[in-house]
């Protein structure tokens, strides 16, 4: 089996999980595995024969980069201790970091699938398409529904880390349901405008 390419925000939903990620990951990503399996066999890092199995590693892309994702598991034994040494050594190389921080950091925190489905409707079709305008329009929407701490949430990851206006309409759709202007109108708005 191969690894799995997976969509950056899904590492948003892996908040009682650990794994390292190495960031800056090119060619056959089937190599990698098997280099940082022998890498670590030699330091010492991975223990009792016990290796990463491809299948169970990850690939995603983000802020350009090829990144992968070597999960911590009861089948993989390993010196943690020589491991964040390793990790600290050779970072600049590897851009090597632990999932736990890499989600906080780059993505804008973890979230809880129960909060995934309580994202409230948010009229935004339609609307001035300034991003500034479409964040406060949801910030709003997100506050009355009793979401100020994930408005703020929102807001900081735009203005913080989007590189572009997709990203940061992506962030938003994270948090609100994007729905058409249209969709918000009542039958007694639509009678006072002579429909």
């Amino acid at each position: 089996m191969s690894i799995k390419g997976i969509p950056a925000d899904d590492l948003r939903q892996m908040k009682d999980s650990e794994a390292l990620i190495l960031q800056g990951c090119g060619g056959n990503l089937d190599e990698w595995v098997d280099g940082i399996n022998d890498l670590f066999t030699e330091s010492g890092i991975l223990l009792e024969g016990t290796k990463f199995k491809a299948e169970n590693c990850s690939a995603f892309e983000h802020d350009g980069l090829t990144c992968l994702m070597f999960p911590f598991s009861e089948d993989v034994k390993l010196d943690v201790g020589r491991l964040a040494m390793w990790r600290l050594q050779t970072h600049q190389d590897f851009g090597g970091t632990w999932l736990s921080d890499y989600v906080p950091y780059k993505l804008g925190g973890f979230i809880d699938s129960v909060q995934e489905a309580q994202k409230p409707d948010c009229p935004l079709i339609g609307q001035d398409g300034n991003i500034f305008n479409l964040m406060g329009i949801a910030s709003r929407t997100l506050q009355q529904n009793g979401m100020s701490e994930q408005a703020t949430e929102m807001c900081s990851r735009i203005t913080e880390t989007a590189g572009s206006y997709s990203e940061a309409l992506s962030i938003i759709g994270e948090y609100v349901n994007i729905t058409s202007v249209d969709d918000g109108q009542s039958y007694d708005e639509d009678m006072e405008m002579g429909l």
